[in-house]
């Protein structure tokens, strides 16, 4: 079955199938799921012509694939044009919302992780 140009794997039970496309995450799954009355439990496989047009009909309700990464690509265009303080963030590659960065951002400029003494210990089993 495919939706939004992702093929779903016919082994895996839907809840956990349906998360492989971009936009549907574990709780919107079983949404889609449970507006359609198909158990989680069933596989790709295992579904009808009539279920595969309702759980595609219900997932493509939503922004998902390439319009969702369309839209977060024109937002983060739009920071970047505004000159906002998030805009100059994603410009330089560096973490947008506040993490730290002395010690656990790894960037494309560097910042490396730099060990003290002579190489790694290992430590020997006995």
């Amino acid at each position: 079955m495919r939706i939004a140009g992702v093929t779903i794997p016919d082994n895996k039970q839907l809840v956990y199938a349906l998360p492989l496309i971009f936009g549907i995450g574990p709780t919107r799954a079983k949404g889609i799921l449970k507006q359609v009355n198909i158990p989680f439990t069933k596989k790709g496989s295992e579904l009808t012509p009539d279920e595969e047009q309702s759980i595609r009909a219900a997932a493509e309700s939503f922004l998902i694939e390439g319009e969702l990464r369309r839209e977060i690509s024109q937002n983060v265009k739009r920071l970047k044009d505004i000159q906002s303080a998030r805009g100059s963030r994603h410009a330089r590659r560096l973490p947008v919302k506040g993490q730290r960065t002395k010690t656990n951002s790894r960037t494309v400029r560097g910042n490396t992780r730099k060990t003290m003494g002579s190489g790694r210990r290992t430590l020997e089993k006995t």
